[in-house]
């Protein structure tokens, strides 16, 4: 008997479990009233489409028949996608670290009916495997606790959730970044941010490139950080990042036709862990070099892209052959051979703030390596997500696929990597429309409007954007998109809400880097002076805007416009952009939109931006 729920869901993840003889529910108040009715534990399965781990579980224990009768009658079952509500997948976790260090996916997590955790795990093997006990001595053991040591379970969950709610309120009420308890928020000095620098290299892997042991990331917040370092004239984090980069580019991590593996499971970057996320390969593409990021971007327009210009979410690390799902098989093919084989399928969800990573990263490689083919795939993607994700000017759809859209709200982390992204695509495009949906976007992020989850909300377990190693943090980006925003309007209450937003973050990293390498790259930015450079030309091969771009660095605005493109700047309140219209061949460096007389050579502006970093 079965009464499986995961029939009609958008998530692509959950409809891989639809045919599970389990007794899915998707997450919702509806699924914690019925074990309150029936006083049964809740059991939460968390995954992702492509997750290999997740694949393993339900091939060994969810497709039992055994197993989902033992579910259908002890427990109300959940299954949740990770990518969808990454709200609910950072409060389960959070409490899953009372449990385990060793925190993944398949995440596998008990709750009470009121919504609290008193026991998790990872993935759960068919059998014991040294101290690692079986998934069905799991359910066991959880439902013996449940019937006969009840006051232990509501100890254990309601001091988890308490110790949530004090985390989640202490952040909420503490300054941001303040000292003394008191006082505006203090960033990291910009010597204390490049000192980390140090730290990083006392991690590296001398040996193959890197950081740490395995299995081995490509961390691409991390490799960012180094970038910016490396471009406020770090030679040492030059050349960590260069080493780190030319190992990911050079070993198993990347596959033949460009795109870049989650991680290697060797120290020496081999045996890949096969899925491909869409957020590796569009931060790395921030950082490559143009080999390099041509080879992602490839990827990106052959594997990901929907025909309306959006990306996909990841592609899997396992394909069908002769029957059997296998995982790397057809990676480890020769890419001519490839074709004679169905590919590992995608996971088709459209994610709004993975897309503006992946804007962000093509417009600023683009425009780097001078590659037109990167920005317009830039502009697809932002085209498809402003015209389906958005409603006047407002996130409204945090996820879609081909069976429609999602009901999981919007997070702060589609807001801020959309904004930031579509801000990177206007000041390479010239095209103010991207730059006016963005500043929408701020206004919406530093506001706040973000529903909660009325599970975790009512459960008093809301924890907010946790750190991440892999992805850039959506509240890192809204400041990223806050700063940019205070350039080119003159709002300095912009600049100092974008402090606000990472001052906690940055001083956390400069003592655990890993995880907060994003927030000290943005708080590199504001502790330098702000430095506007504005190029207005006709002539899209003007040299001048190669020298412009050429100045990037930590602290510096660069919009590249037409003089029809500058007066809708101006005329769209973007003060920076105000007088330029009138003067074609012309290029600005200023500071706090104080601006020099004009240069109208590359030679020129060139001498002029190296005076001005002295």
């Amino acid at each position: 008997m079965t009464d499986n729920r995961l029939g009609t869901a958008i998530s692509p993840y959950l409809l891989q479990h639809a045919d599970n003889p389990v007794d899915w529910r998707e997450w919702g108040p509806e699924a914690f009233a019925e074990a309150r009715e029936r006083d049964v534990p809740v059991l939460v399965s968390v995954g992702y489409a492509t997750c290999h781990w997740c694949h393993v579980l339900a091939r060994e224990s969810f497709s039992d028949p055994g197993i989902g009768e033992l579910l259908r009658q002890d427990f109300v079952a959940v299954k949740v996608d990770r990518e969808e509500r990454p709200d609910v997948d950072a409060s389960l976790m959070a409490s899953a670290s009372a449990f385990t260090d060793q925190l993944g996916w398949p995440l596998t997590t008990f709750l009470t009916p009121e919504g609290h955790v008193f026991f998790a795990g990872t993935y759960f093997p068919p059998s014991p495997v040294g101290q690692v006990p079986a998934f069905r001595q799991i359910l066991a053991a959880v439902l013996d606790a449940w019937t006969d040591r009840r006051h232990e379970v509501d100890a254990n969950a309601s001091a988890i959730a308490a110790a949530i709610r004090q985390g989640a309120e202490a952040d909420r009420t503490a300054p941001r970044g303040a000292v003394g308890g008191g006082g505006a928020p203090r960033l990291p000095a910009v010597d204390e941010i490049r000192a980390v620098v140090d730290q990083l290299a006392r991690a590296e892997d001398t040996t193959y490139g890197g950081f740490g042991g395995a299995p081995k990331f490509p961390s691409a917040p991390l490799l960012e950080f180094l970038s910016d370092v490396a471009a406020d004239g770090g030679e040492q984090a030059s050349a960590l990042l260069d080493r780190s980069l030319h190992a990911i580019r050079t070993t198993e991590l990347t596959d033949a036709d460009g795109g870049v593996f989650r991680y290697a499971t060797r120290r020496d970057w081999s045996v890949p862990h096969y899925e491909r996320m869409l957020y590796d390969n569009a931060g790395l593409l921030a950082v490559a070099g143009a080999e390099q990021a041509r080879g992602i971007a490839d990827f990106l327009r052959d594997t990901l892209r929907r025909p309306d210009g959006a990306f996909v979410a990841a592609q899997d690390s396992e394909s069908t052959i002769n029957g059997r799902r296998v995982e790397g098989a057809w990676y480890r093919l020769p890419l001519d051979e490839r074709g004679r084989l169905d590919p590992p399928p995608l996971d088709d969800q459209v994610l709004t703030g993975w897309n503006g990573l992946a804007i962000r990263g093509l417009a600023i490689a683009g425009a780097r390596h001078g590659d037109a083919e990167m920005i317009a795939l830039a502009r697809g993607a932002a085209d498809a997500i402003v015209a389906g994700h958005l409603t006047d000017g407002h996130v409204a759809v945090r996820s879609s696929t081909p069976r429609g859209t999602s009901t999981a709200a919007p997070t702060i982390e589609d807001v801020g990597l959309l904004a930031e992204g579509l801000l990177e695509l206007a000041l390479v495009t010239g095209a103010v429309h991207y730059a006016e949906v963005a500043r929408s976007l701020v206004a919406d992020g530093l506001a706040g409007r973000f529903d909660a989850d009325p599970v975790l909300a009512a459960a008093g377990t809301v924890t907010g954007e946790q750190p991440q190693t892999a992805v850039r943090s959506g509240t890192v980006a809204l400041a990223g998109a806050a700063a940019t925003l205070a350039a080119l309007t003159g709002d300095q209450s912009l600049r100092a809400a974008a402090a606000s937003l990472v001052a906690d973050r940055a001083v956390t990293g400069t003592e655990r880097t890993f995880g907060h390498a994003d927030a000290l790259g943005v708080a590199l930015a504001l502790g330098r002076p702000s430095r506007e450079v504005v190029v207005v030309t006709s002539d899209p091969d003007d040299p001048m805007r190669s020298a412009a771009l050429a100045a990037r660095r930590p602290g510096t605005t660069i919009a590249l416009v037409t003089p029809t493109q500058a007066r809708a700047w101006a005329a769209a309140g973007f003060e920076l952009l105000t007088g330029r219209a009138d003067d074609d061949g012309a290029a600005y460096v200023c500071h706090d939109r104080v601006c020099a007389l004009p240069a109208r050579s590359a030679d020129a502006l060139s001498a002029q931006l190296s005076d001005a970093s002295r």
